[in-house]
């Protein structure tokens, strides 16, 4: 057995143990296949885990950096007190517009605002609307913009607001100085501002699954 198959089956075997039967969430992974989304959401217990955070955080606004079809946006917006507030930046208007449904059909839309275009731009416009500082912030998009995303999210922080960034492994690539893949690039300058900002203090953690090798970084906000 490869390991893949192995950290598939670890993968379905928690999933069963400690996730409840969902049917939304299987709606909204079928709804995003059908659409044709690519097959990149985090997994069943990568999404409890961000739900989990949240919750731990008492987060009462969140902001998701990445929608794609709002699977993990679901997860971070069940976490939101009633009252609470998800924003959620996308770039694909039809990923947006899969994303909007799959939110009406948990019941969230009410707590959730997607916006669509790309995010430095959004952000400039939530700068001007001179927006309350966010609790949590998930940086899921576009990895050649995480130095810059990350720097935002500084931005819009308070002190103890925590940020994650997600795939920060990338099967290892991380660790090739050389490497022409900006994506690549971007992480590695995602970790140095992360280990040298004086104003974060952050790890980062290595995980496998049905989603492969990859990794979460997380951080908190300095006092």
């Amino acid at each position: 057995m490869t390991s893949l198959e192995t950290w598939s089956k670890v993968d379905t075997y928690i999933t069963k143990r400690l996730h409840p039967q969902d049917d939304v969430l299987e709606q909204v992974l079928a709804a995003n296949r059908k659409a044709g989304l690519p097959e990149i959401d985090v997994s069943p217990n990568q999404g409890k885990l961000l739900h989990i955070w949240a919750r731990m955080q008492r987060a009462e606004r969140i902001l998701e950096i990445g929608t794609l079809g709002g699977y993990s946006t679901i997860w971070l917006a069940r976490a939101l007190p009633e009252g609470g507030r998800l924003v959620t930046l996308e770039l694909n208007p039809g990923f947006a517009e899969v994303a909007c449904s799959n939110l009406a059909l948990a019941g969230l839309d009410h707590l959730v605002e997607v916006r669509v275009g790309a995010a430095l731009d959004q952000f400039t416009l939530l700068e001007q609307e001179q927006a309350e500082p966010f609790d949590l912030i998930f940086i899921d998009a576009d990895k050649p913009n995480n130095p810059a995303y990350l720097q935002w999210a500084l931005r819009f922080s308070r002190p103890g607001t925590v940020i994650i960034g997600d795939n920060v492994v990338r099967g290892g690539e991380i660790i090739e100085q050389y490497s022409t893949d900006p994506r690549v690039q971007g992480v590695r300058q995602f970790y140095d501002l992360l280990g040298q900002h004086p104003d974060i203090t952050a790890t980062a953690i290595q995980t496998v699954g049905s989603k492969g090798y990859d990794g979460f970084a997380i951080g908190i906000v300095n006092g």
